[in-house]
């Protein structure tokens, strides 16, 4: 039976397989460890314990060490006297003992540095021992004890006042925890992250765990062993690696492993009713320090971001480092990101626009508490930026270089019910800000934009392609007539983004934690996603690469289904199928089942960065473009119709889907198909 060390172990065991696979019958219930219990109550080993332990120790070492020098005969041990030089050796150990005070150490905890002074104390022992042979030998023409016993003594007390304190830290750990609920834990990632989750989960009494094994995909660690814990090829059926240890939960603490693989890891342990975990960096230690509570539930974001992004820091530090910077939309999920990426550069001011009173003091707390040191350079102006005369005087007063433009309504089905709200504060916001940053020598303007402008079936959507119509079309008004000093437009067009308020993950997670169901759509509904740290990272970069005029393009990887993405999050909360319900509501006004990144007119060309393209799209001319916007925003507020009527002839591509505005499109079909008879 390869997994049981004792009886008491094969009694848990086969409770485990019990309730498994429920065919095992346990017989002799009995508690085989009343040491834990002692144990459990005996926090600290008394220092008496400790000297008594040590010296007793180099006794027996000195008598082992003359035994083995004279092989064993007593007429020899006799003949040198030797109960005479066990005791001056043993008093040497006893003097050594308490000038070292190895005795202070707590056993539970000895370390390597205690370690080295038990060895300390050894080589004092001998030394003193040493001494007075010498000083004996000249008064009298014989050894107390021999300098091969000596030696020997040295060797062994050593071993001795090492191994045991090994076997006693030990034993402390191995029954300080409650034995009969600790888990079987396997480690994924045999690295000197690994060796550390070792060490604090095996001294953390709260942790309730056994370390059973490491896992690790170098097949030239497996086999081998760390603090006795033996690594086993994670290149295995990792299905007969769960059944074979009984795993209850996985550790990862691999920090280098690629975002496949740790997919790949986490749905086979997962599909075992297996729970796993994760260390987090070592950059996001409190404090610079690790516990046992930091080690996080693994999260869907875990499985959906990729793999850390090249950037080139010192184009983003010239960009930035002693440059006015303003962000509108600062308190929203992008604009706080890239507020707290901007601040690591050190700009000479950081701006920070947001029309909701409440987000803006919780990032100003935020920002305020991280960069304590820099609060003066950062100012936190509460307005909207559809406000043309406020946000001039904000401009006017502090002169930005760069502005990011984050500001934006984007939830699609509220906006689908409040038209014109996309129209005062995506296209009319955008246009207020593009307009104050031409005239007052605003450097660079990056526009934030999403992918559902690209043919877009909602309002929201179409919303952000007539902001993108516009910068776009002013930029190239400027270079045709010549305006080469005034402001360089860049766009930047990505997904959705892991975590942003109101996306379908914190709503996932509300639902699961509220018993379900979880809410899909509709069963084939995919998605791109990137993190917001990884879009903001790439907004930077683009910026610092934009020349005016660009729209940029993020890789977004492989689109995802919403309803694979709910099964994932159910599982990674310890449910089993079936136990959280998924329910199909529809598809909500304006909804896509898929995103695109192109339409089918536009083209894209590469970049210097791997995952930046260019998207080479239609030119509009600025002034027939300004001239519809402005006639967009005159429109009845409460006329939703008439609104969306004039921004699907600025953008043609835009068709309603699963929405009231879909009798707008059948309206222009039979007008073509008039047209054409």
């Amino acid at each position: 039976f390869y997994y049981s060390r004792n009886f008491d172990n094969l009694k848990y065991y086969l409770l485990d397989n019990r309730q498994r696979k429920g065919n095992c019958l346990v017989l002799g219930a009995i508690n085989l460890h009343p040491m834990a219990f002692q144990i459990n109550r005996l926090k600290i080993l008394p220092r008496w314990i400790i000297i008594s332990i040590d010296i007793v120790l180099i006794f027996l070492a000195t008598v082992i060490a003359y035994a083995l020098r004279f092989n064993f005969i007593l007429e020899e041990l006799y003949r040198v006297n030797f109960l005479f030089g066990v005791m001056v050796y043993t008093g040497c150990g006893v003097i050594a003992v308490f000038l070292t005070k190895i005795y202070q150490g707590i056993i539970r905890f000895t370390s390597m540095q205690d370690g080295i002074r038990v060895f300390g104390a050894s080589t004092l022992t001998a030394l003193l021992a040493l001494t007075g042979e010498l000083i004996y030998f000249q008064s009298l023409p014989e050894f107390i004890l021999p300098i091969s016993v000596l030696l020997i003594a040295y060797a062994i007390s050593s071993i001795f006042l090492v191994s045991y304190r090994i076997l006693v830290k030990y034993l402390f750990s191995y029954y300080s925890t409650n034995y009969k609920k600790r888990k079987n834990v396997m480690l994924f990632g045999a690295g000197s992250l690994g060796r550390i989750t070792q060490q604090i989960l095996e001294h953390d009494k709260d942790a309730e765990v056994r370390i059973i094994g490491y896992l690790d995909d170098d097949p030239n660690k497996v086999g081998k062993k760390i603090n006795g814990v033996k690594i086993y090829s994670s290149l295995k059926n990792l299905n007969e690696i769960t059944e074979h240890f009984l795993i209850h939960e996985v550790v990862i603490c691999a920090q280098n492993v690629s975002l496949s693989r740790k997919n790949e890891i986490v749905t086979a342990f997962l599909n075992k009713d297996v729970k796993v975990r994760t260390v987090p960096p070592v950059n996001q230690w409190v404090q610079g320090s690790f516990s046992a509570k930091q080690i996080k539930e693994i999260r869907v974001e875990d499985l959906l971001g990729r793999s850390a992004i090249s950037i080139q820091d010192e184009n983003i530090a010239d960009e930035i480092k002693d440059a006015v910077i303003m962000v509108t939309g600062a308190a929203g999920s992008i604009g706080s990101e890239i507020a707290h990426q901007v601040m690591s550069y050190l700009p000479k001011k950081l701006i920070l626009v947001d029309q909701s009173e409440t987000a803006l003091f919780l990032l100003q707390q935020e920002l305020l508490e991280k960069f304590a040191d820099h609060a003066s350079i950062m100012a936190f102006i509460l307005a909207d930026v559809s406000n043309e005369a406020r946000m001039q005087r904000v401009l006017e007063k502090y002169r930005p270089q760069s502005i990011y433009h984050a500001a934006a309504y984007k939830h699609v089905p509220i906006i689908e019910m409040h038209p014109y709200e996309a129209v005062h504060c995506n296209i009319q916001g955008t246009m207020v800000m593009a307009n104050l940053a031409n005239a007052l020598g605003v450097k660079k303007f990056v526009m934030i934009s999403t992918d559902k402008a690209v043919n877009p079936t909602n309002v929201m959507g179409a919303s952000k392609r007539v902001a993108e119509i516009y910068v776009q079309s002013l930029n190239n008004f400027n270079l045709r007539n010549g305006y080469l000093d005034k402001t360089k437009f860049i766009t930047t067009r990505f997904g959705n983004v892991l975590g942003s308020n109101g996306s379908v993950i914190p709503t996932f997670r509300r639902q699961i934690e509220n018993g379900g169901p979880i809410t899909v759509t509709h069963p084939e509904v995919t998605r791109y996603f990137m993190t917001i740290p990884e879009a903001c990272q790439l907004v930077l970069e683009a910026s610092a690469m934009g020349q005016g005029g660009e729209i940029f393009m993020f890789d977004m990887g492989e689109p995802v289904k919403i309803i694979d993405m709910a099964k994932l999050m159910i599982k990674l909360y310890g449910f089993k199928d079936g136990q959280i319900a998924i329910k199909v509501t529809g598809l909500r006004p304006g909804e896509k089942l898929t995103e695109e990144l192109l339409t089918d007119a536009e083209t894209c060309v590469p970049t210097h960065h791997p995952k930046i393209t260019i998207a080479k799209v239609y030119e509009y001319d600025y002034l027939s473009v300004k001239a519809q916007i402005q006639g967009i925003i005159s429109l009845d507020s409460e006329d939703d119709f008439n609104i969306v009527r004039h921004i699907k002839a600025l953008v043609p591509e835009f068709k309603s889907n699963s929405s009231r505005f879909e009798a707008l499109d059948e309206e222009n079909q039979l007008k073509s198909v008039a047209k054409k008879a």
